[in-house]
């Protein structure tokens, strides 16, 4: 018996490997849930062709790695800065499982990082779309089903960079601010209604995106990608990057039963380490 038997999870998201999408999605469906998992499955056009997105086929690998756990997941496509593609995910949901209990919003663009005199229009555009934009809009989708079943969690990923903001983080710390800000203030308004809503804010994780990470930190310090991940490394007292599979233990912890007191929170997982300290 599982702490979320019974239970549907919906997870953004889960298209790149090794993610905190994907780790998520497995947590859950362990725990019992059905579990829905999208990502945007296409590309960006233009000067942001270079930004690697989920794809379709990694979402039916995880679809596969769920149903052989004896579990029952579904996939879609879903850019989740289009309303109509995340209410279609829902009423599919719905129609498939009858109800939606857990909310993860894990999709993300880091397309905004940078200097700030070097972001231009369309990529701050993008950024704040996807963070902003894009949890609201999932936000606003799944409330309704929530409240129809007597409550839910929903977990939103911000970053220790939405908590203290770094230099030359250009619109990515920015929209990881208000992804804060939109969590408490809705918290508030939902908790007596039992949907209880929170975020996570991770520091270093050492996923596909954070070994990117690595690449722009050594760029910004004249340092090699590698000479980049050990001096992250030194400022994390726990002596090592967190994994996705650290990140997914805290958002089941906000989503399971012992989760039940915490409302409108932005909980750093750093490793003991400061906030930000690349």
């Amino acid at each position: 018996m599982g702490t979320l038997d019974g239970k549907v999870a919906i997870i953004t998201g889960v298209g790149r490997p090794d993610g905190i999408g994907e780790a998520t999605a497995l947590k859950m469906a362990e725990e019992g849930a059905s579990v829905v998992i999208s990502d945007i499955c296409r590309t960006y056009e233009g000067d942001m062709s270079w930004y690697p997105l989920g794809g379709w086929e990694y979402l039916e690998s995880v679809v596969k790695k769920i149903e052989d756990m004896g579990k029952k997941a579904r996939a879609f496509k879903v850019d989740i800065t289009k309303k109509d593609e995340i209410e279609e995910m829902v009423k599919e949901t719905v129609k498939a499982f009858n109800r939606i209990d857990i909310l993860v919003n894990n999709a993300g663009s880091g397309v905004g990082v940078g200097p700030f005199l070097d972001i231009t229009e369309a990529a701050w555009d993008k950024t704040m779309e996807v963070n902003v934009k894009g949890t609201f809009f999932c936000m606003r989708a799944v409330i309704p089903e929530m409240l129809k079943v007597g409550g839910g969690r929903i977990i939103n990923l911000s970053s220790t960079a939405g908590l203290m903001g770094p230099a030359e983080y250009g619109a990515y710390s920015p929209s990881k601010f208000a992804i804060i800000g939109m969590t408490q203030t809705v918290a508030l308004e939902y908790a007596p209604k039992n949907i209880l809503i929170n975020a996570v804010c991770p520091h270093f994780v050492e996923t596909s995106m954070g070994r990117d990470e690595y690449q722009y930190i050594a760029m910004l310090n004249d340092i090699t990608p590698e000479e980049a991940r050990e001096k992250s490394i030194k400022t994390i007292p726990i002596g090592r990057p967190a994994t996705g599979r650290d990140i997914a233990d805290v958002i089941y912890f906000l989503a399971s039963p012992l989760g039940s007191y915490m409302v409108g929170q932005a909980v750093p997982i750093t490793g003991g380490g400061e906030l930000w300290s690349p």
